[in-house]
């Protein structure tokens, strides 16, 4: 599930890359910076990833999940700093 969870996250922000055409996002990694310090995305470009996210993942999961609520925000380590941690924090969502 983890390899499932990692491409509909990479294949999100190469299609949002297609409108923003920003060269980091050209070919998106595990370790691609999302949130934070020297992050890729704008406030507006995450919010707009994130809800592409949550479709994709409502579509192949069968399974509606908020990933940013306030559990996510609260947490001392954003979910949102990088790909991986995105991936780890979907995973756990999915399994509860």
């Amino acid at each position: 599930m983890q390899s499932k969870i990692e491409k509909i996250v990479l294949d999100t922000l190469i299609e949002l890359n297609e409108e923003l055409e920003l060269k980091e996002l050209e070919n998106p990694t595990l370790k691609t910076r999302l949130y934070g310090g020297k992050s890729n995305l704008d406030s507006l470009a995450l919010v707009s990833f994130i809800a592409d996210l949550e479709e994709r993942l409502d579509e192949e999961f069968d399974k509606q999940i908020v990933l940013a609520d306030e559990k996510a925000m609260s947490q001392k380590t954003s979910p949102f700093r990088d790909v991986q941690s995105l991936v780890n924090y979907i995973s756990k969502l999915l399994d509860e």
